[in-house]
């Protein structure tokens, strides 16, 4: 788990740091400095984040495939 899916989680779920803390039971000033890349996602907080939203491995792979996805673009119509 990355950054870039505590970002992606925390906006689908239209929730602001303090209330992703929250949630998964962690300060929001960490929440913020993994955001910016400024901490790692530890192990722990990874546990939290998939108890939190009831994820399992298979499910953060999907998540991470469409955050590559969206990240290359929609391809143009032909």
């Amino acid at each position: 788990m990355n950054k870039d899916i505590i970002k992606f989680l925390r906006k689908s779920h239209n929730l602001n740091q303090r209330e992703f803390a929250r949630m998964v039971n962690c300060s929001f000033a960490l929440i913020g400095l993994v955001e910016v890349g400024k901490r790692r996602v530890t192990e722990d907080l990874e546990k939290k984040v998939k108890e939190a939203f009831d994820l399992d491995d298979s499910q953060v792979q999907s998540i991470t495939a469409i955050i590559k996805t969206l990240g290359e673009g929609i391809p143009p119509i032909m």
